[in-house]
């Protein structure tokens, strides 16, 4: 059997991903490194797992393990097989009312959190990239944050592991009879263990050293505090797995105990004339209990200047000045209240240079912060096309972290990165910098290497830091271990290496690595595709909005396509290139929402849709483009097409039933709606309405023109008449409405002429149909609404002229603003579901959404997976598996729910919803309809 066989064998073909598209988009994470896999697994179970084991140590195959792939330095990245750890491990398991948390591998640490929130508690390690990274990232890291220091990391908050080792026992720490397994499976490793104890134990210089390293944030190396902290060898075991990169065991569940959520916050900005001013200030800040107090130099302030959230006096600042961000976390107000008495006092005695006033206000809390998140986006959308964005950490004991920031500085400036900025968690001396790195030639690389082995003789030798606090030792330190703990520790990691993983199948060079230039081995070249796209950083924080992440590519992924496409044309490889772009077509394009949502997430805003839409527009034929102009610009007979292609397929159904209709349209090789029996009805007329005192005019969207309602159901355009009738503030819907399209049916599929003609005469008929803007125009479909709200940029001058004095509105804002308070509520739902659709998150309309629905319901329950349906106008119909897809999580969510009724604001989306749950869902008009029923109680 070859390779691919013997892997067959052990995990289903559709689970083993050895395609170039697939191997492209492994090949990378968010580092510096790019590493080219043979083969990507995804097993689901302990026993398959084991199998692979048995042929990784028969074949001397390397196994890397990937869960989110946010991993800044490397440990995600490997040349043998790469295993996921995420697709089928996201168990997660709330125990003693969130005390408790027991969570797979699999798992966004950031979802952990939504989930153990409403019980008062959340995990000790605050990572700034929680809601991207995974649970088996954070333990395999050792993750720390911004505000848990070393006391709530991933290694002082866990309570159990169970884990798989490279030999095939499997062991859960928490079970009675652990420790015996251990010993009577694994005698070598237990002894060992215990000699290695031992061995630390009677070295006192050693002792002496593990204690105060450890004494501050240290990711370098294994973590030798197991053997100072544990007697039994279990405990120091699984201890030791603990920021092992991946390197000793496959990590299936974790136990963590969770740390109390402390609801009250105080947050102030204080500046400071000089670091070394603001680094004096640290200890009194600390004493007087900040839970946080962030770091930020003058380099750091400027790359935020003028973005939301920055005091408009930054620039007028001097050139030296630092600032310190301070917050006071406390579980009462008494508390917090006593915590800012002792701040302003503190403050009283400090050398401050200005600051802002110290705040509980949510928002102004979230500004503040805002300026310390903005600096990694702020720096990285502006780097060198080319240029990878290198994100470090370092460590000083704090009486040396003034010495450590200016120390930085002179290194910057002595190896050319002056536009380098630094920042990081002040309270515990954890210093991060950003700087822009190349690697396309041998003088770049030369320059990184030197500038690394500079920094490790400064942060070692001179003032016996770390040179990695938090973020893992991961390739570019893997070198500097020994330096950093000397021959006595190294060799104790070694031997721990060797003990439990002799083979050296798992993660290999990783964490230790005696080759003195692997740093700068694999350095990731990034080539130019275009100027929006240049700008990502591959960091994986879009990933988790993205609809098609269980099913094809995420956002960083279709990114990652096309700079391999531009890597093999640099290369001369065009048929390479040409095969891998006509063999990911599927992938990239057919399976994009092109829903915006990663935008919402992404660190520098990069709306991956966009760049899927120009791609889409780069293979459409002349004829096809042409096509689709002439239809934007005569919508109505495409209007009465898709209504007549509705009733030819339901007179069919009737007659043969929906099953050959079904496969007919499934078997046809092109992008077309797929029939099923759930496939809505064709619209009828819509209501009359008058213009004579109407409060607005309403605007009903295509597609609720097109889509009639359900059997014995009254209209969408009915319900918001007959709603708006009830509050008095009657709507009128223009005659001459059919026709009209936002366009964003054409600009999804890449037809930017076709949408820019919808879009421009719909402006021009709303301008017109408003009394050039003296009525308000609401619109009953938030993404029609949002597109046309959008669209300024598009249309032509005088189209924009007349789209500045419309008021467009969202029928969900029109509702909470203007209906719901005339509105008489008879009767309210006991609970309903609801679904934010992506148009809803992106125009911030996710409150009002939720107030009106809460006027007509006790409770209104909105899943803590909820993202994109996938849906995506027609591409639900066309491609159905990437609603199923999408919607899984959230669907499972709902479904473990009693509930009353489900509601959206789009009727594509309440369309893939109910196929999602099997449970109709209608616009939130009809509960509204249903709550204000006059006569009912």
């Amino acid at each position: 059997m070859n390779f691919k066989q013997e892997l067959a064998a052990i995990v289903s073909p559709d689970r083993i991903l050895t395609r170039p598209v697939d191997l492209a988009v492994y090949a990378t994470d968010a580092s510096l490194y790019r590493i080219m896999p043979q083969a990507v697994v995804r097993p689901r179970t302990v026993e398959e797992l084991r199998a692979l084991f048995t042929l990784a140590r028969r074949e001397r195959m390397p196994l890397t393990f990937r869960a989110g792939g946010t991993s800044l330095s490397g440990q995600a990245l490997g040349a043998g097989v790469v295993v996921d750890c995420v697709t089928h491990w996201r168990n997660c398991v709330i125990l003693e009312e969130g005390r408790r948390v027991r969570v797979g591998p699999g798992v966004i640490a950031g979802l952990v959190n939504r989930r153990l929130a409403p019980l008062g508690f959340k995990l000790g390690p605050d990572p700034a990239s929680i809601d991207a990274c995974t649970i088996g990232g954070v333990v395999a890291n050792n993750s720390s944050g911004m505000c848990c220091g070393v006391e709530r990391n991933a290694y002082r908050t866990l309570e159990s592991l169970s884990f798989l080792l490279p030999s095939g026992t499997f062991i859960d720490s928490s079970a009675r009879d652990a420790g015996a397994r251990l010993r009577d499976a694994e005698p070598r490793i237990w002894a060992g263990i215990g000699t290695l104890r031992d061995r630390i134990r009677s070295n006192l210089p050693l002792m002496g050293k593990i204690r105060r390293k450890y004494s501050m944030k240290n990711t370098m190396g294994y973590g030798l505090n197991s053997f100072v902290d544990f007697e039994d060898p279990l405990e120091i075991l699984w201890h030791l797995l603990v920021g092992s990169e991946g390197t000793l065991a496959f990590i299936t569940e974790a136990v963590f105990a969770a740390v109390p959520d402390l609801p009250h916050k105080a947050t102030g900005l204080l500046f400071f004339e000089s670091v070394r001013d603001a680094c004096a200030a640290i200890a009194p800040l600390r004493e007087s209990q900040a839970a946080a107090l962030e770091l930020m130099d003058r380099a750091s302030l400027r790359s935020v200047e003028g973005k939301p959230g920055v005091p408009d006096f930054v620039p007028s600042l001097p050139g030296a000045v630092s600032a310190l961000l301070v917050e006071h976390q406390a579980a009462a107000a008494d508390e917090l209240a006593r915590l800012a008495a002792g701040l302003d006092d503190t403050l009283a005695n400090l050398p401050l240079l200005r600051r802002t006033a110290v705040t509980r206000d949510a928002s102004e809390q979230a500004d503040l912060w805002a300026v310390r998140k903005g600096i990694m986006p702020s720096v990285g959308a502006v780097r060198r096309r080319g240029t990878t964005l290198v994100t470090e950490d370092v460590a000083f004991p704090v009486e040396a972290l003034a010495d450590g920031v200016l120390g930085l500085q002179d290194l910057f400036r002595k190896h050319g990165y002056e536009d380098s900025v630094i920042f990081g968690h002040a309270k515990d001396g954890n210093l991060h910098f950003l700087l822009s790195q190349g690697a396309s030639e041998p003088r770049e690389v030369d320059r990184f290497s030197a500038f690394l082995e500079d920094l490790a003789r400064f942060v070692i030798g001179r003032h016996e830091g770390a040179l990695k606090a938090e973020h893992g030792t991961g390739r570019n330190m893997a070198p500097f271990v020994e330096m950093e703990w000397g021959p006595d520790a190294y060799e104790v990691m070694c031997a721990v290496k060797n003990l439990v993983d002799p083979e050296g199948i798992l993660n290999p060079g990783v964490l230790l690595n005696r080759d003195p230039q692997a740093h700068v081995a694999n350095l990731k070249t990034i080539p130019a595709v275009d100027e929006e796209t240049d700008r990502c950083i591959e960091c994986g924080f879009c990933e988790v909005k993205c609809p098609s992440r269980d099913l094809t590519l995420t956002p960083r992924q279709r990114i990652m396509v096309q700079r391999e496409v531009a890597r093999l044309k640099l290369a001369k490889l065009e048929a390479d290139a040409d095969a891998l772009e006509n063999s990911s077509l599927y992938n990239v394009l057919d399976t994009c929402a092109t829903d915006g949502l990663c935008a919402t997430a992404c660190p520098v805003t990069i709306d991956t849709g966009r760049l899927v839409k120009r791609l889409r527009a780069e293979r459409h034929g002349d004829f096809a483009a042409g096509t689709a102009t002439w239809l934007g610009a005569h919508f109505n007979f495409a209007e009465k097409a898709a209504r007549a292609a509705l009733r030819a397929g339901h007179g069919q159904a009737a007659l043969l039933g929906h099953g050959p209709l079904t496969a007919v349209t499934r078997a046809v090789p092109i992008d077309m709606p797929k029939w099923a029996p759930d496939m809505p009805r064709a619209g009828g007329a819509l209501p009359a309405t008058r213009p004579e005192g109407a409060a607005a005019v309403y605007f009903p969207a295509c597609i609720t023109r097109v889509f009639g309602p359900g059997p014995g159901e009254p209209s969408l355009a009915e319900t918001v008449v007959t709603v708006c009738a009830r509050a008095g503030i009657p709507v009128w819907i223009p005659p001459s409405v059919a026709g009209t399209c936002c366009g964003m049916p054409f600009s999804s599929k890449g037809y930017a002429e076709a949408h820019v003609r919808c879009a421009e005469q719909a402006i021009e008929r709303l301008f017109d149909w408003s009394r050039q803007g003296r009525l308000p125009v609401i619109i009953d479909t938030s993404p029609c609404a949002y597109t046309l709200k959008t669209c300024r940029d598009t249309l032509p001058h005088e189209a924009r002229a007349h789209f500045d004095e419309l008021k467009i509105l969202d029928s969900v804002e029109f509702a909470r603003d203007a209906v719901l308070p005339k509105l008489q509520i008879h009767r309210r739902a006991r609970a309903v579901a609801l679904h934010p659709v992506c148009s809803i998150v992106k125009m911030g309309l996710g409150a009002a959404l939720r107030d009106v629905t809460s006027a007509c319901a006790v409770d209104v329950f909105i899943a803590l997976e909820a993202g994109c349906c996938g849906f995506a106008g027609d591409r639900g119909f066309i491609h159905p598996e990437l609603t199923e897809a999408a919607t899984r999580a959230e669907a499972a969510e709902i479904l473990a729910r009693p509930l009353d009724g489900y509601y959206a604001s789009s009727r594509t989306c309440e369309v893939g919803m109910s196929r999602a749950t099997g449970r109709p869902w209608r616009s939130f008009w009809s509960l509204l309809e249903w709550a204000s029923q006059p006569g009912l109680q």
